[in-house]
């Protein structure tokens, strides 16, 4: 083959490459061909709200969402799911401390309790590195296995499955998390013996809700929301 030849092939398989890949807050012809929904589209809020059914305070901050001072515990997408495939991406400002909420169910928080009670965490936390509370745990029920995150303020890409009791979770190509939540027949108790915060028997807990990005005092910025419902 002819130097001429390889390059015009070497440049005809980065264009081919450019092609497929999608814009940011975009579906590639693959995601829509596997039944992929895009929850943000990088210019609206449309289809989120507060947890407390109102509008953000704030809105799109340069094309991802920030939930940090949207004026609720998080922001919400207006749909309950149940089981299904969530992939994004997320960058933390320094020293976060942020997370995904997935089957958050009612939006009505229990007295005494925030929101947060009603659904599971996917922690993200720019401050702690491994344990109950580091990114990629499932928050105070489930460690993270290996600290997959990259530097502050590069984008992180993470994907969580949620199906029947079990969810998975995917932190930059790695997985960091996998919890069997039939496991959980107490509140307050891990399968190990150990104690967690929530007084929830998490066996019990709904398998269905809404998806949240937190707000727990920090900047964190969300895009490329894509969701993909299992049957």
């Amino acid at each position: 083959m002819s130097r001429l030849l390889a390059a015009s092939l070497g440049i005809a398989l980065c264009v081919s490459t450019q092609v497929a890949r999608a814009q940011d807050n975009e579906l590639t012809p693959e995601e829509k061909g596997a039944g992929w929904t895009l929850l943000f589209d990088g210019k609206s809020l449309d289809g989120w709200m507060r947890s407390d059914g109102k509008p953000s305070n704030r809105g799109v901050d340069h094309e991802a969402i920030n939930p940090h001072r949207c004026g609720a515990y998080m922001l919400v997408y207006d749909k309950e799911f149940s089981n299904f495939e969530l992939k994004c991406d997320f960058k933390v400002s320094s020293l976060c401390n942020s997370g995904i909420f997935v089957r958050t169910y009612p939006l009505t928080p229990r007295k005494n309790k925030d929101v947060g009670y009603n659904g599971i965490e996917v922690a993200i936390d720019d401050g702690i590195k491994e344990g109950y509370h580091a990114t990629g745990a499932i928050y105070d029920l489930s460690p993270a296995l290996v600290d997959a995150t990259k530097p502050t303020g590069q984008w992180n890409h993470i994907e969580v499955k949620c199906d029947g009791p079990n969810i998975t979770v995917d932190l930059n190509g790695k997985q960091v998390n996998s919890i069997d939540l039939s496991q959980f027949t107490a509140p307050n108790v891990r399968p190990n013996g150990t104690p967690h915060k929530f007084d929830v028997a998490y066996k019990d807990h709904p398998k269905h809700g809404y998806i949240g990005l937190q707000d727990h005092g920090s900047p964190c910025w969300f895009k490329n929301i894509k969701l993909r419902e299992l049957k």
